[in-house]
């Protein structure tokens, strides 16, 4: 039985006599589209424009090709590198019947030589051979993403754009204090309520007010500052409605359930049922690494070492889980994991506390994803009182 989202090696047979196997090469100026087409002797190379229609159209072409040499069509396989168009055409081409697989470029082995030659035509041989080795079912070719529904990335977006706001909150006060800074004024705290009118009111060491330009510049950041934290009001207001109107929703019975843990929020526990929970991960061993929380080891002849982490996979989830991690210590200190983690640095070492506490954060993700999945307590995580 294949394993859920155990995308490392195909589990459908191939029979390459009747299959088209094709990949793109996608870019924001043409797509370069390369295949191996049943019963014709050369390997198709197609620049195409950004156009899935014309995608489409093409690989009909080479199956009508295919017939008319004798091979009938039974499947057509087209992958592509994960990147900056994201999933939409997988998701297109799967609902007019094509296979449509995205590829984790860091999965491909490329050479190592100082100065690698590198061009769309290599790469579209190099995703061939990588690809049809997939098919094939032989491992360590390369990696598959899993492909998300419209609904599952649409719903990944409110904690992203809260995420890049409050980013742009900060930067708005950091340069408003630096600019005033400038001017030998260092209390003024831009965040406040009455900031506006403690801007008016401002004067310099030398006793004069601020000069015109700087004092229509700060009232500008204000107001932008302003818009800034209504909309992540709007966005925090719109996800309290959102578990209300629909709490019986999966995904929302899983962030009421992970928000009743005590040092836990509703924003964090949101950000991870979106971002890791509610994908169907194998095992415990699957949801650490796509966090990023393992080690990256460094072996060789009488050498053994760790890198760190290896910092590969979701980076919201792995700085999330961090920060709860020392929150966790703080408002969970009785804990099964709190006391693990301070009879593991009971010496007191800093390079210590700082190696552990990804340790806590992988094993308190693991916990939390129990609990999520399967209402398993067995790390002792203490919950709030169901509302």
């Amino acid at each position: 039985m294949p394993q859920c989202h155990d995308l490392s090696r195909s589990r459908s047979a191939l029979v390459q006599d009747s299959t088209i196997i094709a990949v793109v090469e996608m870019s924001q100026a043409s797509w370069l589209v390369a295949a191996m087409v049943p019963g014709l002797d050369r390997h198709p190379l197609k620049k195409l424009e950004p156009d899935q229609d014309g995608l489409l159209r093409l690989l009909r072409r080479w199956q009508d090709e295919a017939v008319q040499a004798g091979r009938p069509i039974t499947r057509i396989a087209v992958a592509f590198e994960a990147g900056r168009d994201g999933f939409w055409l997988a998701r297109w081409l799967r609902a007019r019947g094509i296979e449509a697989y995205v590829i984790h470029p860091t999965s491909i082995a490329v050479s190592r030589e100082h100065r690698r030659a590198k061009t769309d035509r290599l790469d579209t041989a190099l995703l061939k051979r990588a690809f049809l080795g997939w098919l094939r079912g032989e491992s360590d070719h390369c990696s598959m993403a899993a492909i998300p529904s419209l609904a599952d990335e649409d719903a990944k977006r409110p904690s992203r754009e809260r995420e890049n706001l409050v980013e742009e909150r900060t930067r708005l006060g950091n340069r408003m204090k630096a600019t005033l800074a400038r001017f030998g004024i260092r209390s003024f705290r831009p965040t406040l309520r009455t900031a506006p009118e403690q801007l008016e009111a401002l004067r310099t060491p030398e006793g004069v007010p601020l000069p015109p330009n700087t004092l229509a510049e700060m009232r500008r950041d204000l107001a932008r500052l302003q818009v800034v934290r209504e909309q992540i009001r709007e966005i925090e207001q719109a996800r309290l409605e959102r578990l209300e109107r629909a709490p019986g929703e999966r995904h929302n019975t899983m962030v009421r359930l992970l928000a009743r843990v005590i040092g836990l929020g509703v924003e964090t526990a949101d950000l991870l049922v979106n971002e890791i929970l509610s994908r169907n991960l194998r095992d415990r061993r699957a949801v650490a690494r796509y966090a990023g929380l393992t080690g990256a080891p460094d072996e060789s002849g009488a050498k053994r070492r760790e890198k760190g982490l290896a910092r590969v996979g979701n980076a919201r989830v792995r700085r999330s889980m961090l920060q709860l991690a020392w929150r966790f210590l703080r408002f969970q200190a009785e804990s099964d994991l709190a006391r693990w983690y301070r009879a593991r640095t009971a010496d007191g070492r800093g390079a210590t506390r700082k190696t552990l506490i990804v340790a806590l954060a992988r094993k308190l993700l693991i916990a939390l994803w129990r609990l999520a999945t399967t209402g398993d307590l067995s790390q002792g995580l203490i919950l709030r009182p169901a509302a």
